[in-house]
């Protein structure tokens, strides 16, 4: 959350920030609140000195056998206007922290102004397969008898789903790869918490911003995760880095949980929006002249997954309005679904800059030997559903079967096609 210093400082950029992510955030309410509190805290300072000068005055007068009621009766009403305007005081640094919760990252230079229309495809890998009679992930799983929708909706409602069979062998083989071939890559391979505090979710941006769209535990300051990028950022909370020991690259499957699933309109048959789902996370933690070369390799990662599955995708660079309240700038990753003929969002590539370390409070002592923000990135490496579905609709057979990528068989034990049992 940025302080009232910067918010002064950079009061024109935040307002660009506020217009081109479609926000609500009030500078200008912020900017007078500030006004008013340090004018108050100027009359605050004013009174209590006088009351200090006047207090050592009691005590001379009092030595000196002087009556002093009359000094004494007009300190306390010193004293009951002070107190009132310390209330008014920590009244106005509430509003003003409240408010100060809503301002939303500032995007980089680089990003594309505008809503979704405005994104850009930034480049492409493989050749989608567009014949004719491609069935949908639906059928195929049907046919395969791999997918229990019906038995997963009869006891938690629309938005949950089950496997079963080699279904939920594909999504265990799914999980184990994405976690040894980022491992290789150098991620630190974490098991976290599947609920957080809301302390957590704050720092990640999440919160309030998203609070309706998440499930909380009745009763305690629990909330199921959304994704694992936020017990993974947090988790080295009140930690001081030193600079040689950035970055810090982390890896965690977790199963997410949002309550938003199927809202907006958009189309959510079968495996494309659910409100649990299972997902491999990256987080990159570096120093701040590294974060966008850091960017670009965390988004190479997550493309290597779909390269080495052999499965068309292409990557685009989010315009302003589409991009996330906490993130500066944002690569999302579409596979082809070719059964369903449209792209999916597997991954998003995000850096927040130091947005989400001033809400952590992530430092690092620099070579200069003071302490600085370090910059957060996370993207999905990648989220399961839709990579499910476009791995179903690309290889699916003629003859009815589904086969496998060469690099996932050993995590099947050798099958190398799906095959209904």
């Amino acid at each position: 959350m940025y302080d009232l210093k910067f918010v002064r400082e950079h009061a024109g950029e935040l307002r660009r920030a506020v217009e081109q992510k479609r926000e609500h955030a009030d500078l200008d309410a912020i900017l007078a609140d500030e006004e008013r509190r340090r004018a108050l805290l100027a009359e605050v300072e004013k009174l209590k000195a006088e009351r200090n000068r006047t207090s050592q005055e009691i005590g001379r007068r009092k030595a000196a056998g002087e009556d002093v009621s009359a000094s004494v009766a007009a300190m306390r009403e010193l004293g009951e206007r002070i107190r009132e305007l310390d209330d008014q005081l920590r009244t106005i640094e509430g509003e003003i922290h409240e408010r100060l919760q809503w301002v939303p990252n500032i995007p980089h230079p680089s990003v594309p102004v505008g809503d979704e229309s405005a994104n850009a495809v930034v480049r492409a890998w493989g050749t989608p397969r567009e014949e004719e009679g491609l069935r949908n992930h639906l059928e195929i799983g049907e046919a395969l008898g791999i997918l229990a929708l019906t038995p997963a909706a009869q006891m938690s409602g629309s938005g949950f789903i089950g496997f079963t069979g080699l279904g939920a062998r594909l999504e265990r083989a799914l999980i184990n790869y994405m976690l040894d071939l980022h491992g290789v890559a150098g991620y630190r391979e974490m098991r976290v918490p599947y609920a957080t505090r809301s302390a957590a979710l704050f720092g990640c941006g999440q919160l309030p911003k998203l609070a309706e769209d998440m499930y909380r535990l009745e009763g305690e300051d629990l909330f199921l995760i959304p994704t694992a990028e936020v017990p993974l950022t947090n988790f080295y909370r009140g930690v001081i880095w030193n600079e040689e020991e950035l970055p810090v690259n982390l890896v965690a499957y977790s199963p997410c949980f949002r309550r938003e699933a199927g809202a907006h309109g958009k189309q959510t048959h079968g495996l494309i929006r659910l409100h649990q789902f299972d997902k491999v996370e990256l987080v990159k933690i570096v120093t701040p002249e590294r974060s966008y070369e850091e960017l670009e390799r965390l988004t190479a990662d997550a493309e290597q997954v779909l390269q080495s599955l052999g499965l068309p995708y292409r990557v685009l660079l989010l315009a302003s309005g589409d991009l996330s309240f906490a993130s500066a700038k944002c690569y999302d990753l579409e596979l082809w679904a070719p059964g369903s003929a449209r792209w999916l969002e597997v991954s998003s590539c995000s850096n927040f800059e130091d947005f989400q370390a001033r809400r952590i409070g992530l430092r690092y002592r620099g070579s200069d030997g003071k302490l600085h923000l370090v910059h957060t990135l996370n993207g999905s490496g990648v989220a399961l559903p839709r990579l499910t579905v476009a791995l179903l609709e690309h290889y699916q057979q003629a003859d009815g079967t589904v086969r496998v990528p060469e690099p996932l068989r050993p995590y099947l034990g050798g099958i190398a096609a799906l095959r209904a049992e």
